[in-house]
């Protein structure tokens, strides 16, 4: 099997072809990262923190050229993707400075007190270890920020942990430019033979899952391909953590008095929609509005004046177009905006915006239940309060919710408690597509969102998916790990 780059402006193969990742170089390269593990996990902070950023430099200096490539394999354009040259490079920093100063090992010293349990113990010490080797599946959408160079990448080597890439088919020559520089700046670094490395290929992906010296897992994607690696990591002779980041439909409700200007709604409504042609995992694809507010028809309006966008690949033109018609086929539905047909010669897509009432869509709840990866909108339209909480009691997880609302409203505080109740990050009067990368933010949410949403793919509490504690009962100092000695 052989991948092969694609212009997604013209759906025009280009470069040479690229073979899939054989199950012999797989199990050369698992080989490696065992080995690699023990030496990784051993360097104190300031030297992986060394490496880190050298690694961010590098990539800053081949900026451009990573930036060429990626355009012609996504279509993404050179400003966003220099943007997400910039936040990889920001957050193996970050992680660097993280390490450096050792926030990341969570020490704890609790010294011997004499006398029986339970006011007396013995000496405990406590403190974060490294998993070992991690697999990371590189998102479409992001090349770099969630791609080989991505906060994945970043978070498992700042744990100390091997990392094994496995580059997404939407832009393998990307993939394989940003990992030969990955590699290069650690090597040169001192990091260990096996550090780091990228494969390529379906296969190679399902089987790097099962390889007994992965101990963790990391993905963002599909909610099909997502779940069917969860399940093959669960069901390991010796489970391993699966943290899936399986998208969302992100939902944002206006309260009746949340829109006072109902133009200037409708257009940063349609911008954050639109934003990337809608292939953001935070894209907010269900939109819940007051019965008569008018909102709907400004939106629609707003959004049939977009020209259409460039989507990644084939499979998600498809996809989009196959949910959608399903969707719309619905009993109570109504296609305001239709996107127009699959265009010759590239991957496109303009807004679509299908509408209903709170009694359909709690008659048929996929309504409110599935994504559709692209410019696509549902908005339901309630007739009231009990209407609208009756709804949002149907939601599945989610990553983000967002509410648009008067602070006096006494309807806005039960918003923001039904919100947290099913996703990772409620937003008051604000649009969810944008992810600060920072030790604040919370970036997964209940399933189907995430498969565990007790942690975040974003900032800096994201190295915590890759380290175990391990408690040292009356070890004698000399025998202690550095960070847990006097």
């Amino acid at each position: 099997m052989s991948l092969q780059s694609v212009d997604p402006r013209t759906g025009t193969p280009f470069g040479d072809v690229i073979p899939e990742t054989t199950s012999d170089e797989l199990d050369q390269i698992a080989t490696a990262a065992s080995a690699a593990a023990g030496a990784w996990s051993l360097t104190t902070g300031a030297k992986r923190a060394t490496a880190l950023r050298a690694v961010a430099d590098r990539l800053d200096a081949r900026s451009g050229e990573l930036v060429e490539i990626a355009d012609r394999e996504t279509g993404l354009g050179s400003m966003r993707l220099a943007g997400e040259v910039g936040r990889s490079t920001f957050q193996l920093r970050m992680f660097a400075d993280l390490v450096e100063s050792g926030g990341h090992l969570g020490v704890t010293i609790d010294h011997a007190v004499p006398g029986a349990p339970p006011t007396g113990h013995p000496d405990l010490r406590r403190m974060n270890v490294a998993l070992g080797p991690v697999a990371v599946f590189a998102a479409s959408n992001f090349p770099f920020a969630f791609g080989v160079p991505g906060g994945d990448a970043a978070s498992a080597l700042a744990a100390g942990c091997p990392v094994v890439v496995k580059a997404h088919p939407s832009h393998p020559r990307t993939s394989i430019v940003a990992g030969e520089v990955f590699g290069d700046a650690l090597s040169a670094a001192g990091a260990p033979v096996g550090t780091f490395a990228v494969v390529h290929g379906m296969e190679a992906g399902r089987e790097l899952v099962l390889t007994p010296a992965i101990r963790a897992a990391a993905f963002t994607g599909s909610g099909a391909g997502g779940r069917a690696l969860f399940d093959l990591a669960s069901n390991r002779p010796v489970p391993i953590p699966f943290y899936g980041e399986l998208g969302s439909v992100n939902p944002v409700v206006v309260t009746p008095e949340g829109a006072p200007d109902g133009s200037l709604f409708a257009s940063a409504y349609v911008d954050s929609l639109t934003m990337g042609t809608g292939q953001f995992c935070t894209n907010p694809g269900l939109l819940l509005v007051p019965s008569g507010s008018g909102l709907t028809e400004r939106i629609t309006v707003e959004a049939s004046r977009r020209e259409p966008g460039v989507l990644l690949n084939a499979g998600i033109v498809g996809h989009l177009h196959d949910e959608v018609a399903r969707l719309a086929a619905l009993p109570g539905v109504r296609t305001l905006l239709a996107a127009p047909g699959p265009t010759t010669g590239g991957y496109r897509a303009g807004p679509v915006i299908l509408a209903t009432d709170g009694t359909a869509a709690m008659a048929q709840p996929e309504l409110l239940r599935t994504e559709c990866f692209g410019p696509a909108a549902v908005i339901v339209e309630y007739a009231s309060e009990e209407e609208l909480l009756a709804v949002l009691g149907l939601l599945d997880g989610c990553l983000v919710a967002t509410v648009h609302g008067d602070e006096v409203e006494p309807l806005s505080a039960t918003l923001i408690s039904t919100l947290s109740g099913i996703a990772g990050r409620v937003l008051w009067n604000d649009w969810p597509t944008g992810v600060a990368v920072t030790a604040g933010q919370h970036h997964g949410g209940p399933f189907p969102a995430t498969t565990n949403s007790l942690h975040t793919s974003v900032g800096t509490a994201a190295v915590l998916r890759f380290l175990r504690p391990v408690a040292f009962q009356s070890v004698p100092g000399a025998l202690l790990p550095t960070a847990l000695q006097d």
